[in-house]
Parts: structure tokens; sequence; C-alpha cells
């Protein structure tokens, strides 16, 4: 992309591992001034190294985007640090999945506290600060980007993904709909939907899976992969190649597009 990025300001949650960190990657190699935000320290600490050692620097930030006030204090403090955010690639929260029997209305509870609350709560204060930048344009320029990182599960049901494919499709329906109202005031909303990708959390799924039939963790990844018409899991950084784009001036004229990126396994919308 030839340093189209040069200048902006990006946050990147959940930007510590995963998809998240790919994500950071590819924003930094574009010349965005990159904060990533983690709950765990040590994990910020660790991507930040990690980037360091490609030559990369980002801003990391611990914080528990539940807590509305620390998802807000999160946001002021990297704009102090960086500047006005012009960019949101949202991927935190992770999901646990249950066996259906198990589910509690706790755990109901529970997942939603993890997948899609944190993911609003950054992506309101972001909005306040961009609508209010809107205000000041003197023409149709573009003021802001917002990516969320969902997940085919909210198209997809699968019984052990039940919770967290609710949060999902609560994410989707939140991301079109205010895609929809904030695109008038030049701040695009987009959403992605990864499939199954090779990051620390598929392990999670394939345990379980081979725990539900009796298989060994192999074949049920042996079996997974067999079933994508391309015949492999993604990796994060094809994730995080969409949301380049999608965060990026290529991507002006899309608003409210949910990308499945799962190797056309599962819903084309």
């Amino acid at each position: 992309m030839a340093k189209e990025l040069e200048g902006r300001v990006a946050l990147v949650t959940g930007g510590s591992k995963g998809i998240g960190l790919a994500v950071a990657r590819r924003l930094t190699q574009e010349g965005a001034r990159v904060g990533i935000v983690s709950r765990s320290q040590q994990n910020v600490d660790a991507a930040c190294r990690s980037l360091a050692a490609e030559g990369l620097q980002v801003h990391g930030l611990a914080a528990d985007l539940l807590d509305a006030g620390a998802a807000a204090a999160a946001v002021e403090t990297l704009e102090s640090a960086l500047g006005p955010v012009d960019i949101l690639v949202n991927s935190a929260g992770a999901a646990q999945r249950y066996a259906p029997e198990k589910l509690t209305p706790t755990l109901w509870q529970q997942t939603f506290d993890a997948k899609f609350y944190p993911s609003l709560h950054v992506q309101h204060f972001i909005l306040e600060r961009l609508a209010e930048r809107a205000t000041r344009r003197t023409g149709n320029e573009e003021v802001g980007a917002i990516v969320n990182i969902i997940g085919t599960g909210g198209k997809q049901p699968t019984s052990t993904h039940l919770a967290g494919g609710a949060a999902n499709a609560a994410l989707m329906l939140a991301t079109v709909g205010l895609a929809s109202h904030y695109a008038a005031l030049g701040i695009r909303i987009n959403g992605i939907n990864p499939g199954f990708t090779l990051t620390g959390r598929i392990e999670q799924a394939l345990r379980l899976e081979s725990e539900r039939r009796g298989i060994t963790r192999e074949q049920a990844l042996a079996e997974g992969q067999a079933a994508i018409p391309l015949g492999r899991y993604g990796r994060p950084e094809e994730v995080a190649e969409v949301a380049l784009f999608l965060a990026s001036p290529r991507a002006s004229y899309v608003v409210g597009a949910l990308v499945p990126v799962h190797g056309g396994a599962g819903p084309v919308i």
C-alpha cells in the first residue's frame, strides 16, 4: 500500500495476540502510529517487544475494556500519546466455548461480557470523538474508519459456540446499524467475520470437539480443515490484510459490510 496510512493514528483492541497483533503489525508497516490495548500487561509488553524486534514501534496499554470507565481512560491515554484516533480495529474479546448442556444464565452473561461489550465500549468513545471532529469538516472527506473483528459464529451456529455466536450476531447488528447512521458524518464502520483461524483460541475449539466426539485433537484438526473448501484454517495475517483494506482509503465507499474470511466454509454474507 506504499505507506498510505502515513501519519494516521490507529487503535487496536486485543492487539497483543493473534489477529489483533497481526493487524497492529500491518497498520504500523503502512505508516500508522499504532496503540494496542489488552487486559494483560504481560501480553502487551510481549507484543511490543516482538514488534520492536521487527523494527516496528507501537504504544501499548493494559486495560479491562469491559469497564466503560477504563475504556474511556484508555482512549484518552492513547490519544494523549499518539494524537486523535483515525482508525479503530476492535479485536478484543475471546468467547469461551461450552457444551450446550453446560450453558447457564451466568455463562451466557459472561460470554457477552467477554465479546460484545468491550468492543462497544471502546467504539462508543471513539465515535464521540470522531463525530465531534466531523462537525469541523468542510466537505465530504472521511473522518475515520472502524473495523470490528467479529466471527462467522454469529451466522452459522455450532453446538459448542452458541453463547459466543449470539454475542457475535449482536455485534454484527450493532456494526451495520451504527454504520448506516455514522456514514453521513464521514465515519465508515465495517466488520470482518473470520472463520477458524490459527490462533491460540483454536485450541479450545479443538479440545472441546475431541472431547465431545471421543477423537484426538489431531483428528479434530484434520477433519475441521478438510471441511473447508480451501482445505486449511486461516492465518491471522490473512484477516489482517482485509482489516488493513477496510481501514484504508482504498475502501472509501465500503460501509456496513460484513466481510467473510473463512476459506469458503459457511455463509457468504
